[in-house]
């Protein structure tokens, strides 16, 4: 084998070998009394978030397959936390990264790719990046990551402290070890489906329930079947939700659907910030609302349990967008609304 590629291999394992596990906290909620809900913080990888453990599989399971050679350009396609993190293992085993993203992804997000060594290939919206990607790859002679169509297979599934085994594992000693829900949104769908895979391969009781922000096809695609499902727009919460079905969203492994209004992700990451003192990202805001209705569901037909759901990233790479109130009434809308219910039910 090429010594290169083994080298590789050993400096990307080497570093997951050095990293702890992410913390999973219980979050205290006023009005629920029978349902407890926690947060697995995945923002505190190296590179700040979930897409950390991604980036990592997918750098092995293209070295494994020969894609990566010394000298090699790797393109992704990635609205801004996935490359941040591609970036890092590019540069930790000496490859160029190029990302492609759209002209409106945070800043702060665009500073972190360049800071760990990356390039930006800018484009003018999300549907465009796959196709500029596979151009640039083919230009350039290098090899186009695609998070979306291998995030599901380059993650092991069964195990190997993937997010799945790593969450079952830390709820052991809580009053219900075994929870009845776990709340995931969708990017690539890589996630949700190593979620839905280990809790089936494990034969535990627990519900997937993935969330969806407004102009993502998955929710039309997993009511209906149709996985040609393409829209001219695209989601506006950065990170999850697509413009078309991706190969790694698996609507099988999937128990439930939720719709999540944008305003309400924005409102619920507000509102978390001041219960924690912590700032994160829009898509937490997504899979705690999500999070806090399937949990007042569950009071409300006298089941206790707990709800598992993912703080996904560090809301400080969106200060100038999400948490920038201007940018929010002019890009997502009034969130008074949502704002006013949380309060008042929760605080």
């Amino acid at each position: 084998m090429d010594n290169w590629i083994v080298e590789s291999i050993r400096k990307i394992n080497a570093d997951a070998h050095r990293s702890a596990d992410t913390h999973l906290f219980k979050l205290p909620v006023h009005g629920l009394n029978c349902v407890d809900i926690y947060l697995k913080d995945e923002s505190t990888h190296p590179t700040g978030s979930l897409k950390h453990r991604l980036a990592r599989s997918l750098f092995l399971y293209a070295l494994v397959n020969g894609k990566i050679r010394e000298g090699t350009r790797v393109i992704e396609a990635s609205s801004g936390s996935t490359a941040v993190s591609e970036a890092y293992f590019a540069r930790m085993i000496g490859v160029p990264f190029t990302a492609v993203l759209p002209k409106s992804t945070a800043k702060s997000k665009i500073d972190l790719i360049r800071f760990q060594g990356g390039e930006i290939h800018f484009v003018g919206s999300a549907p465009e990046m796959h196709p500029a990607s596979v151009t640039l790859a083919e230009k350039v002679g290098g090899y186009f990551m695609d998070q979306f169509a291998f995030a599901e297979r380059a993650t092991d599934w069964r195990g190997n402290n993937n997010i799945a085994e790593s969450l079952f594992q830390q709820m052991e000693q809580e009053p219900h070890p075994i929870p009845s829900v776990i709340v995931m949104s969708a990017g690539t769908g890589g996630t949700s489906a190593t979620l839905g895979r280990y809790i089936r391969y494990k034969g535990h009781d627990t519900e997937l329930v993935v969330v969806d922000p407004e102009n993502s096809v998955f929710l039309e695609s997993y009511q209906t079947g149709n996985r040609g499902l393409i829209r001219s727009c695209s989601s506006r919460i950065e990170g999850i939700g697509r413009p078309r079905v991706e190969k790694s969203f698996l609507p099988d492994v999937i128990d439930r659907m939720i719709q999540v209004p944008d305003a309400a992700s924005i409102a619920t990451m507000l509102w978390l910030e001041k219960q924690i003192r912590r700032r994160a990202g829009p898509s937490t805001g997504t899979n705690l609302w999500g999070a806090l209705q399937v949990a007042h569901e569950m009071e409300a037909t006298g089941r206790s349990g707990s709800v598992v759901t993912v703080l996904c990233d560090d809301g400080n790479r969106y200060l100038d967008t999400f948490y920038n109130p201007e940018w929010v009434m002019e890009h997502i809308g009034d969130t008074a609304s949502y704002t006013a219910n949380l309060e008042k039910h929760l605080s």
